[in-house]
């Protein structure tokens, strides 16, 4: 399935269940929203793909992770590490979440070096010919 038809389906199926199951109307999701209710039948549909900031408003909305939206090839253990990181991620204070992106990309780095000589400090020299 592809990425726009899944969240189209992830979309509807939210919209047509919210509330248990009374489900709200693509109208009213979309003066939520502040946007033409035919770019909600378009985003159902799969016309078109919403932003980024349309999802996370939509998740807002629905009460659940953005994550929701996109399809996961992964079963188990590290994808559910994975999304209770990012449910933790998406409460904190923009500073923090700042803060942990700077981290995470520490770590990667560090895992790319790990068991490699590491480069020196200062300029590399030229070799004289």
């Amino acid at each position: 399935m592809k990425l726009i038809d899944h969240v189209a389906a992830q979309i509807r199926e939210l919209r047509t269940t919210y509330n248990s199951g009374e489900g709200m109307s693509q109208e009213a999701l979309a003066r939520q929203l502040n946007v033409a209710p035919n770019t909600v039948s378009r985003w159902e549909t799969g016309l078109y793909l919403p932003s980024v900031s349309d999802l996370e408003r939509l998740a807002r909305i629905f009460g659940v992770s953005i994550v929701s939206f996109f399809p996961s090839d992964k079963v188990g253990g590290e994808d559910e590490a994975l999304l209770s990181l990012l449910r933790t991620a998406s409460q904190l204070h923009p500073e923090d979440l700042e803060e942990l992106r700077r981290y995470a990309e520490f770590r990667k780095a560090r895992r790319m070096y790990e068991g490699k000589s590491r480069p020196k400090a200062g300029r590399k020299r030229s070799r004289p010919k």
